[in-house]
């Protein structure tokens, strides 16, 4: 990542939910510090996500500050710059 500071980076997730899984993988496949919010035990974190993006699903990633819905791989790699 070029010596830059990592930008910050949540992802709102749930357990049973496989695409959170597959995007926790990834960030973790590629060394990416993240914080873990389970939206299914934390109701205002979960009323939070919804304010911030108008949606309920699961995964959302904040990536300093965009929200992502869903596990759009070339938006949040664009973002991170992971190559």
């Amino acid at each position: 990542m070029g010596g830059k500071p990592q930008k910050q980076v949540k992802v709102y997730s749930t357990p049973t939910c496989t695409w959170c899984k597959t995007i926790k993988r990834h960030f973790d496949q590629h060394g990416i510090k993240y914080t873990d919010i389970d939206v299914s035990r934390d109701q205002k974190a979960a009323e939070e996500m919804v304010r911030r993006s108008g949606q309920q699903g699961v995964p959302q990633t904040e990536i300093g500050g965009e929200i992502i819905v869903g596990f759009d791989k070339k938006r949040i790699n664009s973002l991170l710059g992971i190559k």
